[in-house]
């Protein structure tokens, strides 16, 4: 990574899992809690830092990502939505980084190698945003140029809405598969991932 411009990873990791009933990240996902293995996707695609926002469920959050090297952001005000844990994401941010690649903490399914396409794809002032068959998807990188902008976000949206006012700026990167889709959100998508994962052959 020597000379690249430094790019952290922001997890977002504060949400009520409304839509679920249970709180979803600790759920076990190819035994080890789903928020643990997009963790350890980020460290293992060398972000850096990796700075996990928490709010509700704290506690168990932090104790589920036990013996990595995060960093933790608490958002007392995760209730009012996804956009204050992407501020306070955003201002836990050291004063060089160049970028930050912001992750949901519900998509176990994505990969270091996916990241890696993402980060090696980043140059400064550059937005980069994986997809597959034309489809946008998570996670992205935001540059520095957009951190201000995204202070002004309300509510539970994302830092998408931005896309179109930095167009000129953004750089779509093909991915191999569809992991940029699936974040789990409901009890039968939880249920499908995990049968999906038991049956996978032990090489895979």
């Amino acid at each position: 990574m020597t000379g690249q411009p430094s790019i952290a990873a922001i997890v977002l990791a504060a949400g009520r899992s409304s839509r679920m009933g249970h709180f979803k990240l600790l759920a076990d996902v190819g035994g080890e809690p789903m928020l643990r293995k997009v963790v350890r996707a980020a460290l293992e695609a060398q972000a850096q830092p990796v700075i996990v926002v928490t709010g509700n469920e704290a506690d168990a959050v932090r104790q589920s990502l036990s013996g990595l090297d995060v960093a933790f952001v608490h958002n007392p005000d995760f209730a009012l939505g996804l956009s204050t844990s992407l501020k306070a994401g955003i201002t836990a941010l050291p004063a060089g980084v160049a970028g930050a690649l912001v992750m949901l903490g519900d998509m176990p399914l994505l990969e270091a190698r996916h990241l890696e396409f993402l980060l090696a794809a980043f140059e400064p002032g550059r937005i980069v945003v994986p997809v597959r068959g034309g489809r946008q998807g998570n996670p992205v990188i935001w540059p520095r140029e957009t951190f201000a902008p995204m202070a002004d976000l309300s509510g539970d949206a994302g830092a998408k809405k931005l896309l179109s006012a930095f167009a000129a700026n953004v750089r779509e990167v093909e991915m191999p598969d569809d992991a940029i889709f699936r974040d789990i959100d409901t009890p039968d998508a939880l249920g499908d991932l995990q049968r999906e994962i038991r049956a996978r052959p032990p090489s895979a």
